[in-house]
């Protein structure tokens, strides 16, 4: 069953402080928090498990950094498609999820239809990956491609 997204208004002050310190660092012992924001460790607990129930809290993750995995290439891709039917957008839209590569899919509005973050390990990398998605694509009009020189802020966490 399908996560319904919470609203912010089922948020009180004590979810949106949990939040802030999970961002933060998500191995925070409950207890920790719980001192933090002056409510007991099980309360604590039980605003964590509603927060994951609701999708508030959508996943507990480690944040690689690419150079240490050998994945040092971020790519910020533009991609146009030959037209907009909605059947056309779905079947792209679970294209792009379902590849690992591309870390980012943001369906947008403007001159452009999709815009993309890629991580790759090389050149070479993104060429196979850019003749498989798009060059071999009938329903991408065009790409554009734009390659990182530095990474000045990469972020996961909101502004709560």
């Amino acid at each position: 069953m399908p996560k319904s997204p919470a609203s912010s208004n089922s948020l009180d002050h004590f979810d949106l402080a949990i939040l802030r310190i999970l961002q933060e660092n998500n191995y925070t012992p409950q207890r920790t928090i719980a001192n933090l924001i002056n409510l007991s460790a099980a309360a604590v607990h039980r605003k964590i498990k509603r927060m994951e129930e609701n999708g508030t809290i959508q996943n507990q993750i480690a944040v690689a950094d690419p150079n240490k995995v050998s994945i040092p290439i971020t790519i910020v891709v533009e991609v146009e498609m030959e037209n907009d039917k909605i059947e056309l957008v779905r079947k792209t839209k679970q294209k792009f999820a379902s590849i690992p590569a591309i870390q980012q899919c943001y369906y947008v509005t403007g001159e452009v239809d999709f815009i993309l973050v890629i991580n790759v390990a090389n050149m070479t990398a993104y060429e196979e990956l850019t003749t498989k998605l798009f060059f071999d694509n009938p329903d991408i009009k065009r790409f554009r491609t734009f390659v990182t020189l530095d990474r000045v802020k990469v972020g996961l966490s909101l502004p709560i």
